[in-house]
């Protein structure tokens, strides 16, 4: 009996891991939406853009060696949308984990900087095009 409870109780465990998912979310981590301002030089250290709870500040993304062999931070170019999960701290936002997303999918805060930048990048290239 103690055996078919025990049993009982670890489905019961794995069913909700796998309904409602684990979370790799601490309490003090953030979600944040930026748009990265500038060309990335130092991949370490990105600036952009940031979103937290609604108010935009220019902050320099900080990467950790998980992050900085993302294939999305490899690609990473000037006005590419990003939805992180991660720390505010005293240099920047420390990045826990990173998405690439549509600049439509940016909160109103950065979507009027994102669509700014977009048309910047394309007057700036477009000309060398042929």
């Amino acid at each position: 009996m103690l055996r078919i409870v025990a049993i009982s109780i670890a489905c019961v465990f794995v069913l909700e891991l796998v309904i409602i998912g684990h979370s790799s979310v601490r309490a003090d981590d953030v979600v944040a939406f930026a748009v990265v301002s500038e060309d990335p030089r130092d991949r370490a250290r990105v600036s952009a853009k940031v979103a937290i709870d609604g108010s935009v500040t220019d902050l320099k993304l900080l990467a950790s060696e998980h992050i900085l062999s993302n294939l999305i931070w490899k690609k990473l170019e000037i006005c590419h949308a990003l939805k992180l999960e991660g720390r505010k701290a005293l240099e920047g936002f420390q990045v826990l984990s990173v998405r690439a997303i549509d600049a439509a999918m940016l909160p109103m805060v950065l979507q009027g900087f994102a669509g700014d930048c977009l048309l910047r990048k394309a007057l700036e290239i477009a000309p060398f095009v042929d």
